[in-house]
């Protein structure tokens, strides 16, 4: 009977609408609709007026913001009139019974979702409650509060007072207890919105562009100056520090200091992004066995990168560096032509020393969206670093054909894209110098890549290709059935690269499955001159049957 009555409640709404249309509430309305108010008076403890603007406006609910003016009109009251009211309907966002939109000097109203629902259900309709929380469910509510105050459905003040409200109902949390009464309005806030970043995205960078929907402008101004100035509180108090950017400091991109992330969010336990091992991860043990054959210097840097990324001599090596307060991180860079076995000498060197690989997608790093790619860049390296503290060896980060994002800086003049690739280039960069793992990178053009790439690469290796005794090896070992003086003389009548010679392989394979019979010379030189561009055909010294 009881729920009968509660959910009578949107009925009783419905007449005072009906009776306030073109009524300019007169005494004439309150006698008629006077039953009507009491019931919605009693349930919602709010008065008379503030009864007939609440009902217009779930009325209007599904026509999202409505002006104040909208209903006077309707009602056929005049502005001096609905000037009078502003108190009552304040009073109405106060009690979190409507939202309020701000855009300039103009104000709309709508019922929020959770209002709406009480009253469907026959619920007793109430503020949220936001005393005692869980750590989680704080930050869950401190970022709804962020998200009405940057969409201007919540004026600064009424943001300032509810999370005064937010923190003194909550003082049992030791986030609460570290800033709570330890800075001024504002320091508060800005710090506020560092720690929702970085709990709701695991990202501890913020730039400029990020703040200023959540601040006046000449507050926001004073922040910028400050920040940039390192004269803000929160730096001083070890807090927020800037980013390094290409080992310099940056005066525009910020985070939380590891002391802020302890200290502040530890009783979070946050945890990084888990690795999808199946899409992003090459395991060692599943890597094919495939013999390489390089010239004399690629064979001795090979070996060297090799022995160096073995167990025993990596762990030696990282405590070396680190007790001489060194780098431990060890980024190589593979260059050279397509097809020379840069990425194949990696899956070797993984396989032998026993390391997965974390592979990057470079294409995937990439979004036509405005500060999104340098999201995925950076989402890159914390995927890496989790995947790192769950291996029991060092695995190696592959950026493989990694041309598109360690090539020369672009004028930034030249427009928005410029901007973020060289955006993600200092992000590299910044992660290189604080790399604590293996990085790879396989390029072909290296007349591209920027400076600044070159001095964080320790181990360089060109891969240039193969000479004629290597070019020889490649062909008998990929088809072992050569005859040696033939093998021979295909090395030195045509310039291949390992992975043309391959591809040359292949086709002959799959003749030799449709034609029943296993490749001979004539079939070989035939696919040798196919494989070359007619521009780069040189004479060839066989004598081919036709």
């Amino acid at each position: 009977m009881e729920n009968n009555i509660k959910m009578s409640l949107l009925r009783h709404i419905e007449h005072i609408v009906e009776l306030s249309e073109k009524s300019k509430l007169s005494e004439k309305f309150y006698e008629k609709a006077g039953e009507h108010i009491d019931a919605v008076c009693k349930v919602l403890n709010v008065n008379t007026i503030q009864t007939v603007f609440f009902s217009h406006l779930v009325d209007r609910s599904n026509d999202g913001n409505t002006s104040m003016s909208e209903i006077a009109e309707k009602i056929k009251i005049r502005t001096v009139r609905l000037i009078q009211y502003q108190d009552e309907i304040d009073e109405l966002e106060k009690r979190r019974l409507v939202r309020c939109y701000r855009s300039g000097n103009s104000k709309s109203y709508y019922v929020p979702t959770e209002v709406l629902d009480a009253l469907r259900k026959g619920e007793d309709v109430k503020s949220a409650e936001r005393t005692n929380l869980s750590i989680e469910v704080f930050f869950d509510t401190l970022n709804q509060l962020l998200s009405q105050l940057c969409d201007k459905e919540m004026t600064q003040e009424s943001f300032a007072e509810e999370i005064n409200h937010l923190l003194n109902e909550n003082e049992h949390l030791t986030f609460v207890k570290k800033v709570n009464n330890q800075f001024c309005t504002h320091d508060l806030h800005l710090l506020l919105r560092f720690c929702n970043i970085y709990v709701e995205d695991l990202d501890d960078s913020i730039y400029f562009g990020q703040l200023d929907d959540y601040f006046e402008s000449r507050v926001f101004r004073g922040i910028k100056r400050e920040l940039s100035n390192k004269a803000n509180t929160l730096m001083a108090e070890g807090w927020v520090e800037c980013v390094n950017d290409n080992g310099f400091e940056s005066r525009e991109t910020f985070k939380l200091t590891d002391k802020a992330k302890e200290e502040l969010l530890g009783e979070l336990n946050l945890q990084p992004p888990k690795v999808n091992l199946k899409k992003d991860i090459l395991e060692h043990d599943k890597l094919v066995v495939k013999q390489m054959f390089y010239n004399p210097k690629e064979q001795k840097q090979v070996k060297q990168l090799t022995d160096l990324l073995s167990e025993d001599h990596f762990v030696n090596v990282q405590n070396r560096l680190k007790d001489k307060g060194m780098r431990t991180g060890f980024a190589c860079l593979f260059w050279g032509a397509p097809g020379t076995g840069k990425t194949e000498t990696v899956y070797q060197i993984a396989r032998q020393t026993g390391r997965n690989i974390f592979m990057v997608d470079i294409s995937e790093t990439k979004s036509m969206w405005f500060g999104e790619s340098e999201k995925r860049i950076k989402e890159v390296f914390e995927k890496y670093k989790s995947f790192v503290k769950s291996e029991k060896k060092t695995p190696i980060l592959l950026f493989n054909e990694a041309d598109a994002v360690i090539g020369k800086r672009k004028d930034v003049t030249t427009g928005s894209v410029a901007q973020t690739e060289n955006a993600i280039q200092n992000i590299i960069l910044q992660e290189m110098e604080n790399l604590d793992g293996i990085m790879i990178a396989t390029t072909n053009l290296t007349q591209n890549l920027d400076k600044a790439f070159e001095r964080r690469f320790l181990y360089k290796i060109e891969f240039e290709k193969p000479n004629a005794e290597a070019k020889q090896h490649i062909w008998q070992s990929i088809i072992p059935t050569l005859q040696d003086n033939d093998a021979a003389e295909l090395s030195r009548t045509f310039d291949f690269s390992g992975g043309q010679i391959e591809n040359i392989a292949r086709k002959s394979t799959v003749d030799s499955i449709i034609l029943g019979e296993e490749p001979n010379l004539n079939t070989l030189v035939f696919h040798c001159n196919n494989e070359q561009l007619a521009g780069n055909r040189k004479p060839i010294g066989f004598n081919v049957k036709t």
